[in-house]
């Protein structure tokens, strides 16, 4: 495992492969202090640019970027645009490959959304995966969870359709309904098309009370990509680990708590597993580099258990 460690201008490599007692090293050799292992995960304070995590208002190149995408984000995502992309991507005519081929195409993938993270895809879902696994050991199909929420990031690449990344990654968001508040970057949505008719423009919109999310549209993206096509392919994740794959952007939802009203009994139940899995999905990402070779033969366990061998995307 490889450590970036900031000595000024320069970055220093250095093996943390440790012998130090403070600290419990996983397959992969993600070092996890001690006293962490004691008493559970402990988030990190600032991400791996030196900020707080998920600050949309911090100054820098990498932020203006972020603010752009968010831009185009809430003007171009509208209902009969989620309905579209639903219709063409459930056709599941782009490729057929196994999961852990789709995750070695994730070092294709940079999220520009993202103010915390600037390394490949890979890298996050490990950390995130190798996390959870040393809080969580019996939950095995949290760790798998892990490892592919952020699959559908292929989206970005051009055998799957190349996608503008407004399209596939960034916070999620119910449509058919008034955009909350809480939705980050709120502002943008005043140029959306959607804003015009009044059907979508009430707090409960196209939906009645208690609904239930899975009868809500979601703004489109990766989550709700990924979603279906492990469902199509019959995967036996637990409705939880489906819930999370879905719903893990949605933070307007599971960190600010709207939109609670369109949600069922199972959904308060499944959100309990989300609260867990998004601390380590927000926190995890760091310049701790996993070592994939070390930790493969565990998750191709977990793959062949949870899924068939080949998957259509």
């Amino acid at each position: 495992m490889t450590i970036l460690v900031d000595s000024g201008s320069q970055f220093e490599d250095k093996n943390v492969h440790s012998e130090d007692t403070n600290e419990l090293v996983l397959d992969g050799g993600f070092p996890v202090p001690n006293h962490a292992s004691q008493n559970g995960f402990l988030a990190p304070e600032i991400n791996s640019f030196g900020h707080s995590f998920r600050n949309y208002d911090e100054e820098s190149e990498r932020q203006k970027g972020v603010d752009e995408f968010y831009r185009l984000q809430h003007i171009n995502q509208t209902y009969d645009f989620v309905n579209k992309m639903r219709e063409e991507y459930k056709k599941f005519n782009k490729a057929e490959m196994s999961i852990w081929e789709c995750c070695e195409l994730l070092n294709e993938v940079v999220d520009e959304s993202d103010p915390d993270l600037d390394e490949p895809q890979i890298q996050h879902l490990l950390q995130s995966a190798e996390a959870i696994r040393k809080d969580y050991p019996n939950e095995d199909w949290l760790h798998l969870t892990a490892l592919i929420h952020d699959l559908g990031k292929i989206l970005l690449l051009p055998k799957f359709g190349a996608l503008p990344q407004w399209a596939v990654v960034g916070d999620t968001f119910p449509l058919g309904c008034a955009f909350d508040e809480s939705n980050v970057l709120h502002k943008y949505f005043k140029d959306n098309l959607d804003t015009k008719c009044p059907a979508y423009s009430t707090k409960n919109g196209i939906y009645t009370e208690g609904c239930g999310l899975d009868n809500v549209t979601m703004s489109w993206g990766h989550d709700d990509y990924m979603y279906w096509v492990a469902k199509e392919n019959g995967t036996t994740l637990p409705p939880a680990g489906l819930f999370i794959i879905r719903y893990h952007s949605f933070y307007p939802l599971h960190r600010e708590g709207a939109y609670t009203h369109l949600m069922n009994e199972e959904d308060r139940e499944n959100l309990k597993w989300l609260h867990v899995f998004n601390k380590y999905d927000l926190y995890s990402k760091s310049k701790v580099l996993i070592d994939v070779e070390e930790v493969k033969p565990y998750y191709l366990s977990l793959i062949e258990k949870y899924f068939p061998a080949k998957l259509r995307w």
